[in-house]
């Protein structure tokens, strides 16, 4: 689900900030970018991470599944209309029996029958939809609150809000209610990853480049040149990475009244 954009802290949390490493031509406002991270980032631990380690603490596991199971499949709807403009009309089908089992069988999402049946999700925006039509992805860009984006799907979460179920309820409250639930059940699900993050070089850098490569993967539907997807070439100077596995004729000391093994 799309969240609301926070464009007016842009300018906010403009300030200057240092540039390690060599600059990426993918993103071009590295300087404002980081500085937007630095905020994102004591606003995650601050507020953020231990509000959802303490969701996950005292909720049911069978609980937060089923949440994240019933935003899945709203977003399921977003998924349909993008798949048909796309031209994706047998994944249309395929998504719209998905959401219409889960939405019935399911118990309106909570649980997800159609995995079960075959039905595979999926997960298609209108970033996505632009892409396949030849709109270039422009410069990185990182957002307030929202986190990694580009130009072209900053614009795209805007209008994909117009798709989402939740936009059409009448109450403002309560579609307040259910979008805090969603970012919530978000950053639950991002909790085991955050050992991973802090032990790279680059935390910035990382997210950056494992965003964009997983942004393209999905924009040309795994069709790249490397599909291998690796996030951060800084881990190989990471100081705190541990080393390779030494093997056990490597650890042995050398015997000088041995002789050498024949050559295989």
């Amino acid at each position: 689900m799309q969240r609301p954009s926070f464009s007016a802290c842009l300018l906010v949390f403009a300030g200057c900030a240092s540039i390690p490493g060599k600059p990426d031509p993918r993103d071009p406002w590295e300087r404002f970018n980081r500085s937007v991270f630095t905020f994102n980032d004591a606003l995650d631990r601050a507020i953020a991470k231990p509000v959802a380690k303490g969701y996950v603490k005292i909720t049911p596991r069978v609980v937060r599944t089923g949440v994240s199971n019933f935003f899945s499949n709203l977003d399921t709807v977003p998924t349909i209309l993008n798949d048909t403009l796309q031209g994706k009309f047998r994944q249309a089908g395929h998504d719209s029996a998905r959401f219409l089992l889960n939405s019935t069988l399911g118990l309106g999402g909570l649980f997800d029958p159609a995995s079960a049946a075959g039905f595979e999700y999926n997960e298609e925006d209108l970033g996505q939809t632009l892409g396949k039509w030849g709109v270039v992805p422009g410069p990185y860009l990182m957002l307030p609150i929202l986190g990694p984006s580009s130009v072209r799907d900053a614009f795209a979460r805007a209008a994909d809000t117009y798709m989402e179920p939740v936009y059409y309820l009448g109450d403002e409250s309560t579609r307040y209610i259910i979008r805090a639930v969603d970012l919530l059940d978000g950053r639950a699900s991002l909790l085991e990853l955050d050992a991973q993050l802090e032990r790279s070089y680059d935390k910035y850098a990382f997210i950056r480049n494992a965003w964009i490569q997983r942004r393209e993967y999905q924009v040309k539907d795994g069709d790249v040149d490397d599909q291998s997807l690796e996030l951060e070439e800084e881990f190989k100077d990471d100081p705190d990475a541990a080393p390779a596995p030494e093997s056990e004729e490597a650890k042995a000391p050398a015997d000088p009244a041995q002789p050498a093994p024949p050559p295989q």
